[in-house]
């Protein structure tokens, strides 16, 4: 399966494809994919993320599913890359992992059917949709900030074309421990119907990024931690967690909060869903 990486090559953005151990540029320059300075392997207009999707995870939060997916957005200064870190700001302590798989479109999309949406995907790649939970009560069910902050959402390697969604292993480690490990057999929506319903009435254009979900164990991290999503045939996304040098500006907004919301969510509780519980099967 062929795979591309957007990598910073003698001071330049330069687009590669891997050859085993190697990048290759067009121009036939040549870098260790190991060494390299990787960067997002797209330039996305917009970044449309799924809630819930893994039956893991709808478990572990004891929720109900919608009949029909809901979403929310991340915006592009929220693009992070393989190798960079994450940034829990001073004074955040609620700052959880989630890895996700990414959808890159290839095409202008708009209005297309679940069975033609394989024909308007570029590729796919690995996500990590990393929440700042510390926000979660103060962006009334936007998630904007609690998704949406910078560096909250690294991509990459790279972007892998002719990828197979379906049977797929993805399992995320934190120090090298496994933390969250699930299946793309376990997604109530698979990638097909999240494009095709997404382009009911927003256009996506080539490079978008939808991502679709993560199964349970999503939990906190801290400083020094390194994050490694996995996904078989999409390769390793690696991540560490830094503490950003300036707490957050007390002079104006909302405030970071530990509530029991915050604390519940962040640590895999039921307070969102709580009174609401699956149906009998």
């Amino acid at each position: 399966m062929p795979e591309y990486r957007r990598v910073l090559l003698d001071g330049s953005v330069v687009e590669t494809e891997r050859d085993g151990a190697d990048l290759v540029a067009a121009d036939g320059r040549r870098v260790r994919a190991d060494a390299a300075r990787h960067l997002p392997p797209v330039v996305p207009s917009k970044i449309i993320a799924v809630h819930l999707n893994h039956r893991s995870r709808v478990e572990e939060f004891g929720a109900v599913l919608p009949a029909a997916p809901t979403y929310f957005h991340k915006p592009t200064t929220s693009l992070n890359s393989h190798g960079g870190a994450v940034v829990r700001p001073e004074g955040c302590a609620w700052l959880n992992y989630e890895g996700e798989i990414a959808v890159v479109i290839g095409r202008t999309c708009r209005n297309i059917a679940p069975a033609a949406a394989g024909e308007y995907i570029a590729g796919y790649t690995v996500a990590n949709d990393f929440g700042l939970h510390d926000f979660r009560d103060t962006d009334a069910g936007s998630m904007l900030r609690v998704k949406g902050s910078d560096t909250l959402c690294p991509l990459g390697p790279g972007l892998v074309t002719d990828w197979d969604f379906r049977g797929r292993r993805l399992r995320t480690l934190v120090n090298g421990e496994v933390v969250q490990e699930g299946s793309t057999d376990e997604m109530e929506w698979d990638m097909h119907y999240l494009v095709a319903d997404i382009a009911r009435t927003i256009t996506l254009l080539p490079g978008d990024v939808l991502l679709s979900g993560t199964p349970a164990g999503s939990r906190p991290v801290r400083p020094g931690d390194v994050v490694e999503v996995e996904v078989a045939g999409l390769g390793r996304l690696t991540n560490h967690i830094v503490t950003g040098p300036a707490g957050i500006r007390t002079d104006v907004g909302a405030q970071p909060t530990a509530s029991e919301e915050v604390r519940s969510t962040a640590l895999g509780g039921d307070w969102e869903f709580r009174g609401v519980r699956p149906p009998r099967r």
